[in-house]
C-alpha cells in the first residue's frame, strides 16, 4: 500500500504530514511513501532526505492522490477552510483520508467528503484513553502552541520574566496568568516558569490542581460549582453564561494583576467561551499582554481579533492562529509520531484493518462509502441515524 504525502495548502501552513525519521517504521509494516516535490522543504525536510529513507518523488499533488491507497494531511478540507475543497474532486471511492478535518465545525465540508466516497479519520476525534495517548495529534499541536504563546508573550511584553538581582538593583519577576488547563496550558505553565516568571493557573476543574501545583505555578481557587465541568474524555464541558458571568466576575481582580494572560479554553465543537471581558482588559495595566488561544474559535477574550495583534489601550492582544506552524519542524516531527502509531494500527500487513471494535477506528471514522458513519458528527448536525450500525465491521 502507498501513503501519499501532498504539500500543505493553507496559506502559511509550513508543517508537513510525515517526516524522512518515521519512513523505516512504515516500510515495516509493508508500506510504502510518496511524496509531492517539496512537500517537507518549509518545516525544514528537503526532498533528498526523504529519499534517502526511500520515498518516491512525485512532480505533482495530482500524482500522489491518484497513486495513493492511503493520503495522509495535516490540514484537510474541513480544517483548511480556505484551499482545502480543491482536494475533494482527486479523492476516490475508498481511499483512505487521515488528517485533521474538524468534523464538528463543518456540516458542508463533512458530507462533500463523503460523498467522494472516502473513508476520512479525523485525528480530532481521537479518544483520550492511555491506549490512544501516542496518537493524539491534538495534545502534541496543543503541547507545542502553549510553549509558542509564552515566548510570543515574553518577546511582547515591555519587561521581563525573572527576578534579577543587579548592580543597578533588583528586577521583579513578571506575573502570568494560564486560564484554561488543558495540554496547551500546562506547556504554557511550564515554558513561563522555565522563564523565570510567577505563574498562576486557572481551570473550571479541580482536578487539575495537583498537576497545577506540580509545576510550581499557584492554582487559582474560585468560589465556583464545579463538579459537572469535566466530561468523561476529560475535556471541560460547556457551563451555562450565568457560571461564565460568575467567572468573569471573580477572576477580575486576577487578571488585573497579572502582565501576561494566556487563554486556552476550547470547549470541542463549540463557539470559545468568553472568559475575559473588554471591562477587564481596561483593568490590566499598560504595557499588559493577552495571548489568545483560542482566537481561531472566537476567543477567551472579548476583544480578539483572529489572527490579528491589536493594542487597546496599551494592553495588546495576540489572536493569532494555528501557532504550531510556526515551529514546523518540531510539530511536523510529532506530528508524523503519531500518525504512523495510528498506521500501524490501521494498516497492519500492508493491508486495511477497519476493525470496528477498537474504539480508536470506531470513533476516529468519520466517513466511508458515500456517507457520514460516525455518530457523534450524525448527531451533532441532525442526521438520522443510519440502519444497521455506522460502518462495516472490517475490511482487508
Amino acid at each position: 500500500m502507498i501513503v501519499g504525502v501532498v504539500k500543505e495548502s493553507f496559506p502559511g501552513e509550513r508543517r508537513v504530514a510525515l517526516v524522512p525519521s518515521v519512513l523505516p517504521a512504515l516500510a515495516k509494516i509493508g508500506l510504502e511513501v510518496m511524496l509531492e516535490a517539496g512537500a517537507g522543504r518549509e518545516a525544514g525536510y528537503p526532498d533528498a532526505a526523504f529519499a534517502e529513507k526511500g520515498a518516491k518523488i512525485a512532480a505533482s499533488r495530482a500524482e500522489v492522490f491518484a497513486a495513493a491507497d492511503l493520503v495522509v494531511q495535516v490540514l484537510s478540507y474541513g480544517a483548511n477552510d480556505k484551499t482545502g475543497r480543491a482536494d475533494v474532486p482527486l479523492l476516490r471511492r475508498d481511499q483512505v483520508l487521515i488528517g485533521f478535518l474538524r468534523p464538528l465545525s463543518s456540516k458542508e465540508s463533512v458530507q462533500e467528503i463523503a460523498a467522494s466516497g472516502a473513508l476520512a479519520f479525523s485525528v480530532e476525534l481521537m479518544p483520550r484513553t492511555t491506549r490512544a495517548q501516542s496518537m493524539d495529534a491534538l495534545s502534541s499541536m496543543a503541547t507545542i502552541a502553549g510553549y509558542k504563546a509564552v515566548l510570543i508573550a515574553a518577546n511582547t511584553l515591555p519587561r521581563i520574566f525573572p527576578m534579577m538581582t543587579t548592580a543597578a538593583g533588583t528586577i521583579t519577576p513578571g506575573r502570568v496568568l494560564i486560564i484554561g488547563v488543558g495540554v496547551a496550558g500546562l506547556q504554557a505553565i511550564a515554558t513561563a516558569r522555565r522563564l523565570g516568571a510567577v505563574v498562576s493557573a486557572y481551570d473550571v476543574r479541580p482536578a487539575v490542581k495537583e498537576q497545577v501545583q506540580s509545576l510550581g505555578a499557584r492554582f487559582v481557587e474560585l468560589p465556583l460549582e464545579t463538579k459537572d465541568a469535566q466530561d468523561a474524555g476529560g475535556y471541560a464541558k460547556a457551563q451555562d453564561e450565568a457560571f461564565y458571568a460568575r467567572q468573569r466576575e471573580l477572576l477580575g481582580r486576577t487578571v488585573a494583576e497579572s502582565d501576561v494572560v494566556i487563554t486556552t479554553a476550547v470547549v470541542p465543537g463549540k463557539k470559545a467561551p468568553i472568559l475575559v471581558t473588554q471591562e477587564m482588559v481596561q483593568g490590566m495595566a499598560p504595557g499588559s499582554v493577552l495571548v489568545d488561544l483560542a482566537a481561531e474559535r472566537g476567543g477567551n477574550c472579548e476583544l480578539t481579533q483572529a489572527d490579528q495583534t491589536i493594542d487597546v489601550n496599551g494592553v495588546t492582544i495576540v489572536g493569532e492562529v494555528n501557532l504550531a506552524s510556526t515551529v514546523p519542524y518540531h510539530a511536523s516531527q510529532m506530528y508524523a509520531k503519531n500518525l504512523v502509531t495510528f498506521l500501524t494500527l490501521l494498516a497492519k500487513g500492508g493491508k486495511l484493518n477497519l476493525n470496528m471494535q477498537d474504539d480508536i477506528i470506531r470513533e476516529t471514522l468519520v466517513t466511508q462509502g458515500g456517507e457520514v458513519v460516525n455518530p457523534r458528527v450524525r448527531e451533532l448536525f441532525g442526521l438520522p441515524a443510519l440502519a444497521g450500525g455506522s460502518a462495516s465491521v472490517a475490511r482487508t
